[in-house]
C-alpha cells in the first residue's frame, strides 16, 4: 500500500499571495455583498493565481495583480457581463465643500466628523459598480492610479474620470444626508449647536 503523498511545500509566490487574503476578502465582500460569495470568489481567485503564477511578473504589485484576477472572476461569474450603465452626468463639483468653505472653518473636517461611518459606507455602496470599484481600489485600498488602471484593465484617464465622478456622487449623497440629519441647513450654513 502506497503512503499518502506529502503536501507540497508552499512556494514563495504562494506565501506572498496568502498575505493578501484578508485584503482580497474585504474587496470581494464589497463586490458581492455576501460573505459566502466573497469567500468563494477569493478562493477561486487564489486558485487561479496559483494556476497562472507563471504570468505574474516578480517585482510588480502582487495585490493589484490578485485584485485584477478577482475582479475579472466577479464580472465573469457573478455578474455575467462587464457592461454596466453608468451615468456620466456631473453632480456638481464638490457641492458640500463649496457651500461651506466661505464660513471660515474647515468644512470637510467639521461636517465629516459628524457623519457616521455607516453613512459613508452606505453612500459608497450606492455608487454604480464601475464607480464603486475605483473608489474601493484607490480611496480604500490605497492603489495608485496606475495600479488601479492595470487592475481594471482601463487607461489611467478612465480611472481618474470614474474616481472624479464617484467622489462627486459621494459628496452629493453625504451633503443630502447632512441636510436631512440637521448637520447643515439646505442653504449650506452649519447648524450652531445650542450649549
Amino acid at each position: 500500500m502506497a503512503e499518502p503523498a506529502e503536501p507540497a511545500a508552499a512556494t514563495p509566490f504562494a506565501e506572498e499571495a496568502l498575505t493578501h487574503l484578508d485584503t482580497l476578502y474585504r474587496g470581494a465582500l464589497r463586490l458581492t455583498r455576501d460573505p459566502d460569495q466573497a469567500q468563494d470568489l477569493v478562493q477561486e481567485a487564489y486558485l487561479r493565481a496559483l494556476r497562472y503564477q507563471h504570468s505574474y511578473q516578480p517585482g510588480t504589485n502582487m495585490k493589484a495583480w490578485l485584485f485584477a484576477i478577482m475582479r475579472n472572476l466577479f464580472w465573469d461569474r457573478f455578474k455575467g457581463s462587464r457592461k454596466e450603465d453608468v451615468s456620466l452626468d456631473d453632480t456638481g463639483d464638490f457641492l458640500l465643500y463649496e457651500k461651506l468653505k466661505d464660513e471660515g472653518a474647515k468644512p470637510e473636517s467639521d461636517v465629516l466628523d459628524k457623519i457616521a461611518v455607516s453613512e459613508v459606507v452606505d453612500a459608497v455602496e450606492q455608487l454604480p459598480p464601475l464607480h464603486r470599484e475605483v473608489v474601493l481600489l484607490v480611496d480604500v485600498e490605497g492603489f495608485s492610479y496606475k495600479d488601479a488602471a492595470d487592475t481594471l484593465g482601463v487607461p489611467i484617464g478612465t480611472v481618474m474620470s470614474r474616481l472624479h465622478r464617484a467622489r462627486q456622487q459621494l459628496q452629493k449623497s453625504l451633503y443630502d444626508y447632512a441636510v436631512e440629519s440637521g448637520i447643515v441647513r439646505a442653504n449650506g450654513m452649519r447648524q450652531v449647536s445650542q450649549s
